[in-house]
């Protein structure tokens, strides 16, 4: 295999940084050819082209908006086409839509046989994007494994509801460990073992029950129940 092991590993940093004087054009050609040893004019008119930055090409980094020099940061990254990809908190700085553009080229980086590897403290984003996830509190592990086989170690314990009377109707609920309140919308964590009927039917005896959904807990979910307040009371009692 040609190139040394670095030559194959294209790294975005949290902390971006990229020369400012330069022209967009040549520095993503600059950056492309010294990982890959050769011209790299298609790829960088492909990539300015796919994130709408072409008409940027000749204009300084300088020049550039927070959410575009993180666009020609990214492309920057893998321009050179690695096969070892690392993203710190790549979307750190851009607008929903950027964010859908980005996703989409990481996704596809995917498809063609690029690993992808990316840090994020965006729990909804892990759960869509990643095929294996490796979660860190404290520098330490604290769980690994594909999404499923995280939320099967947890069970079926999460109750989703709407209701009329909102949050002042699911008061005083037994079985129920805990109640999220998200305003429209209610999780009420089942106390292992209950009965997640019996706890449905008191709550339709108090009010009227729009929608309701038995599942498993949310990646964010879990990790407020390893890494949050409530974690640390466990470990305290």
């Amino acid at each position: 295999m040609k190139g040394t092991s670095t030559d194959r590993i294209g790294y975005l940093p949290e902390e971006r940084g990229m020369y400012k004087k330069m022209k967009v054009r040549e520095l993503l050609q600059f950056y492309g050819e010294l990982k890959s040893s050769r011209k790299v004019d298609k790829e960088v008119d492909y990539w300015l082209d796919r994130l709408e930055l072409s008409d940027w090409g000749n204009k300084k980094i300088e020049t550039l908006s927070k959410g575009m020099g993180q666009k020609v940061q990214f492309i920057s990254t893998i321009v050179a086409k690695p096969e070892l990809i690392i993203l710190d908190e790549p979307f750190t700085g851009l607008d929903p839509v950027n964010v859908e553009v980005i996703k989409d080229a990481v996704l596809d980086l995917r498809s063609n046989g690029s690993t992808v590897i990316f840090s994020t403290h965006d729990m909804n984003v892990a759960e869509k994007m990643c095929d294996f996830i490796f979660m860190i509190f404290k520098g330490q592990k604290v769980l690994d494994g594909t999404l499923v086989s995280i939320q099967d170690e947890f069970g079926s314990d999460t109750l989703r509801i709407r209701t009329e009377g909102g949050r002042t109707s699911l008061d005083n609920l037994d079985g129920v460990d805990k109640i999220t309140d998200f305003g429209k919308l209610q999780e009420l964590r089942i106390h292992p073992g209950s009965d997640h009927q019996k706890i449905l039917a008191e709550i339709m005896s108090r009010t009227q029950v729009y929608s309701f959904e038995l599942a498993k807990p949310t990646l964010y979910d879990i990790f407020l129940r390893i890494a949050g307040p409530e974690a640390e009371e466990k470990a305290d009692a």
